[in-house]
């Protein structure tokens, strides 16, 4: 009882927010999925990065950081293919044309989501940091991973569902097909500034 009224949560709940509520990868996509999907069926998307991201802060929190540590070039090489991941997606967004073409597409499911995070290096950043910084080894390994979850979940999910809501209020604006256009040609650019930001 006494490790756990030690535990000062406020400096892992600031920090969580910070990551979860600035632009990355997956606030982009969530953005441009909120828009050309609406909200509700962008919600698996939202799910998916829920659960990928704590099966990785998990797997971080129990060790899985060394690896990084001992590999550098399995970090390189997840970020190549994260960030060809997104310019792939980029590439899908400048094919949403209007009805016709979102008919046939559909947003990020659930497992693409999830194992995204895998190869989403700000995730990595986060996880790692969170592990490294804050992870209250005195509760033990089950409860210590509990809160971990619970408080990055407990901030990162809102703030996520934030952006898709975002998104999901400018389908209004984008129903002509030139808003359209513009629209995906943005977030087809902001992804690719992600990609190179992620390989840089």
């Amino acid at each position: 009882m006494e490790c756990a009224l030690m535990v000062d949560p406020l400096p892992f709940i600031t920090y969580t927010f910070v990551m979860s509520i600035t632009p990355g990868p997956n606030n982009v996509m969530l953005t441009a999925s909120g828009a050309n999907f609406g909200f509700r069926r962008t919600v698996p998307h939202i799910l998916g990065i829920v659960c990928g991201f704590t099966v990785q802060l998990l797997a971080v929190c129990a060790g899985l950081s060394a690896l990084f540590n001992r590999w550098p070039a399995l970090q390189s090489a997840l970020a190549w293919v994260g960030a060809a991941y997104l310019v792939y997606l980029g590439f899908t967004l400048l094919g949403l044309k209007g009805a016709e073409a979102r008919a046939g597409s559909r947003p990020v499911s659930f497992l693409e989501a999830a194992m995204f995070q895998f190869l989403n290096p700000k995730a990595w950043v986060m996880t790692v940091t969170a592990a490294t910084l804050f992870l209250p080894r005195e509760l033990g390994p089950v409860a210590s991973g509990v809160y971990m979850v619970v408080v990055a979940e407990g901030i990162g999910a809102p703030c996520m569902a934030v952006w898709a809501l975002f998104g999901s209020s400018l389908r209004s604006l984008i129903t002509a097909p030139r808003g359209r256009r513009v629209f995906n040609g943005t977030m087809a650019l902001a992804l690719a500034t992600t990609a190179v930001m992620m390989v840089r």
